[in-house]
């Protein structure tokens, strides 16, 4: 709609701003009128309508199988667009128009902002099923009319009342009309129902809505003013009423076809399914993230006690041993503490290299420097705890055989990742891509005929282990162009969007 508004019209952004708010609202308007809207807003040199955007209604069958939006008409092809424009009035004089052996109502509803028409919206009603109407398809209908009025007068949509109609209530989920005084008039059977989950056990129309829904609110002490205001539909507002026995979600509009409020439109859609089934996961996620604590403060435990027996041992391998086991242990403990801080199973992994990274630094025989470059990004739980221990294992491997007690140099761990989207993950919001980590170091080098595939050495082997085998990656050891030695990993990853 920006671009065919920008493209074709002389509105203001502002002006675009408006049609936005009343393009987030009209799926209301299409629902309660059986009908298709199409915005058609005059071109810059006013000979022509283009149709802007397009919605069809949930209620009853389309007018239009084809999408209008960008159509270009002269003016004077369309009548009752001219009149709506010129006269600011809603127009619904002449015959029902014929689309395809079909017999279709047009009926012109003036977009008006601040007193000026920016546009029209034409209303197409398909009558082909047209039958005696009920008493809910009259309520629909006559609750339709007074916000096209409103929309003709400008004071529908309402300002700062942007809705995300995914979240809101629809017509279809339950609607309750009520008079000025905020007595219902009309309940839908869903918005019954609704109120029924609630609690109620008479019939709505005739009562209070206001003063009955707080009724049925847990007791609170005194009444809530706020909430009988909300529901008796004096401002447009939205919230969710609970009580022991269900949720039901409330949007209020007032009604003031004529600048005088006159009722109100109470939609309403039952979400105690929903709220519970939310609550689960919240408890879900808290126990999970509780389980991470908790294993993450055993695995500290256990890294103490192995640190507090490698002080009492003699031997000078078996302390080193030891201490090799305390950094493995904190490199997963170091995992889950993040874990146990994230709603999902995924971690941001440069802060645990960071950790990583000082952690193992602490073994440096001289002042060795160690830094990273590159980002890791969010990684999978699964994916993060194997490659925690890889990444401890490497640096520590550089740390003691590459430089000699008390030498001076530097160790770099680079990431890069990099993909393109899946045709089976793309629809997802991920891609299947890959995770470049080199660890380089400016040491003594490999030595002569050296093979990392077959050294035989615990660190090298659990490096294969859970690269080759856990994360399905490949690992491999290299010289240095300039001196020292490359590690360098390739995992495959979930690529970020």
């Amino acid at each position: 709609m920006n671009e065919l508004v920008r493209q074709h019209t002389a509105l203001s952004e502002s002006d675009l701003e408006w049609l936005h708010l009343l393009v987030s609202e009209w799926q209301l308007l299409s629902d309660l009128s059986f009908a298709d809207l199409v915005l058609w807003i005059p071109t810059r040199d006013g000979a022509r309508y283009v149709s802007v955007a397009q919605m069809r209604p949930n209620t009853g069958p389309t007018s239009y199988q084809d999408d209008m939006v960008g159509h270009l008409v002269p003016r004077g092809r369309r009548p009752l667009l001219d009149a709506a424009l010129d006269e600011g009035r809603i127009v619904r004089e002449g015959d029902p128009e014929w689309r395809e052996e079909v017999p279709v109502r047009v009926e012109s509803i003036p977009v008006r902002r601040e007193g000026r028409v920016l546009g029209v919206i034409a209303r197409n009603t398909n009558l082909l099923t047209v039958r005696t109407p009920s008493r809910l398809e009259l309520t629909y209908l006559q609750s339709a009319s007074d916000l096209a009025q409103m929309i003709a007068a400008g004071s529908f949509p309402f300002p700062g009342q942007q809705v995300d109609m995914d979240a809101s209530p629809r017509v279809g989920d339950g609607l309750i009309r009520l008079d000025a005084d905020g007595l219902v008039q009309y309940a839908s059977p869903n918005a019954l129902s609704a109120y029924h989950r609630l609690g109620l056990a008479s019939d709505l129309v005739g009562h209070h809505l206001g003063r009955t829904t707080d009724e049925l609110a847990p007791a609170r002490g005194p009444v809530d003013e706020a909430l009988v205001k909300l529901a008796s539909g004096y401002a447009p507002r939205e919230t969710e009423v609970e009580s022991d026995f269900g949720v039901i979600q409330l949007r209020a509009i007032p009604l003031k076809p004529k600048g005088v409020r006159i009722g109100s439109l109470v939609l309403l859609r039952d979400v105690t399914e929903l709220r519970r089934r939310e609550r689960e996961l919240i408890t879900k996620d808290a126990t999970i993230r509780e389980i991470h604590h908790r294993v993450k403060n055993n695995l500290q435990t256990v890294a103490a006690l192995l640190r507090l027996q490698s002080r009492r041992m003699e031997s000078p391998q078996g302390r080193d041993a030891l201490n090799e086991a305390v950094r493995r242990v904190g490199s997963i403990a170091i995992v889950h503490e993040t874990l146990s801080q994230n709603l999902d199973e995924r971690v941001e992994f440069d802060e645990i290299a960071d950790r990583v990274l000082a952690m193992v630094a602490e073994i440096s025989p001289g002042t060795v420097s160690c830094r990273r470059t590159g980002r890791f990004g969010i990684l999978d739980a699964e994916v993060a705890t194997p490659l925690s221990m890889v990444l401890t294992e490497i640096l520590q491997n550089a740390l003691e055989h590459a430089f000699a007690p008390g030498e001076q140099g530097r160790v770099e761990v680079s990431a890069v990742r990099s993909g393109k989207p899946s045709p089976k993950r793309g629809e997802g919001g991920r891609s299947d891509g890959r995770l470049l980590i080199t660890v380089q170091d400016d040491g003594r080098g490999l030595p002569e005929g050296f093979d990392p595939q077959r050294a035989g050495n615990l660190g090298l082997q659990i490096v294969r282990t859970l690269v080759e085998g856990e994360l399905g990656g490949g690992f491999d050891m290299v010289p240095g162009p300039a001196g020292g030695t490359h590690v360098i990993l390739d995992i495959p990853v979930e690529q970020q969007r």
